[in-house]
């Protein structure tokens, strides 16, 4: 890699983005503490948690939701904290037996920063149907904005504003080869959400959160259609 792009992966510019990631997420658990009361839910499933203990943006929403009794798991790593009441160790785009849907199931599904790492669209939209069918009540997913000026996991502006192909070009370019991959990196603006969300009878709202005026995050808030936000 470039000794300037190296620059950009200083441990102090890692310390800089971790800070910010995590005021960024203590504002998403405001969100959803709040849907947490409007509904009384005391149940949650977490999707993507991550086995990481290192940094402190690491399962922070999870572990900051206010009024919950019983906490479950779903994630491709293996998660040995004794958080979670149960835990699978499974990938969010496979097929869900009936078994599993009923044992995993909950009032509250959340999943934060995970959607953009499972791969092509058609798994992004594989995850959203997982996700309906395991909520009872309500699903609230956060994913990164990507037009955003900078994204956060590349730590560059602007490319990822270009066509994808054309962005996974530079990234190699560059040397970053895990990035570049599509089951590793596919960020998502607001009119691909709406795309991923037009799969099942659901009821729905788009909030975000800001840095710097602009709109980094995007909170998904939906239900089944038999409910309403």
């Amino acid at each position: 890699m470039n000794k300037n792009i190296n620059l950009i992966y200083s441990s102090n510019h890692s310390k800089i983005i971790d800070r910010i990631i995590v005021n960024k997420r203590f504002e998403v658990v405001k969100i959803i503490n709040d849907q947490i009361k409007k509904y009384s839910i005391d149940d949650v499933l977490d999707i993507g948690t991550t086995a990481d203990s290192e940094n402190k943006s690491s399962n922070l929403i999870v572990k900051n939701l206010e009024n919950i009794k019983y906490f479950k798991s779903i994630s491709d790593q293996e998660i040995t904290s004794s958080f979670f009441e149960k835990k699978l160790k499974k990938s969010i785009t496979g097929n869900f037996s009936k078994n599993e849907i009923n044992e995993f199931a909950s009032n509250l599904v959340i999943s934060n920063a995970t959607i953009e790492h499972v791969g092509s669209f058609s798994e992004q939209r594989k995850m959203i149907t997982n996700i309906i069918d395991l909520s009872k009540k309500l699903f609230i997913i956060s994913t990164p904005n990507r037009f955003y000026p900078i994204d956060f996991h590349t730590k560059l502006p602007l490319i990822h504003w270009l066509p994808k192909p054309l962005h996974r070009k530079i990234l190699n370019f560059l040397g970053m080869h895990f990035y570049k991959k599509e089951e590793n990196l596919n960020l998502l603006g607001k009119s691909e959400i709406k795309d991923l969300l037009n799969v099942k009878n659901i009821s729905y709202k788009i909030a975000f959160i800001r840095l710097f005026f602009f709109k980094s995050n995007f909170i998904i808030i939906g239900k089944k259609i038999d409910r309403e936000i």
